[in-house]
């Protein structure tokens, strides 16, 4: 299912996204996220260490909400399953990109701790509001 025009314009721009992914209990968990997208996929880019990749490793459901920056009532749903995890250099380089659209500078390579990553998220259902 390919994302329609304005997720996918809300996903390439400097619009922030809430991932949410599943504990292993099973409670939801939300955290507010850089994104971006390949034009068929919700990109995110993330840490191996963090509790966010722990949790899709163990369950690839996730739902992403991405707001436009200048109206939080404009905004798109994502729910879907990680298909595919990227690492290395490419991983590395989009975290630098995003880091330029969102904050204008690359992002500041002392603060990684592990391996970043691009989870790509495969959409299976979509919902959007606009103002």
């Amino acid at each position: 299912m390919p994302l329609d025009e304005k997720t996918s314009e809300l996903a390439q721009g400097p619009n922030f996204a809430v991932l949410t992914t599943l504990r292993p209990d099973g409670h939801p968990v939300s955290q507010p996220m850089w994104v971006d997208t390949d034009g068929e996929h919700i990109l995110i880019n993330t840490e191996l260490h963090r509790r966010k990749f722990r949790n899709i490793e163990s369950d690839p459901r996730v739902t992403v909400t991405i707001w436009e920056r200048d109206n939080p009532y404009v905004y798109a749903e994502v729910r879907g399953r990680v298909s595919d995890v990227v690492r290395g250099d490419r991983a590395r380089a989009h975290i630098d990109e995003l880091s330029m659209l969102y904050d204008g500078k690359p992002y500041d390579g002392d603060s990684i701790k592990s391996e970043r990553v691009i989870v790509v998220i495969t959409p299976l259902e979509t919902s959007k509001k606009s103002s």
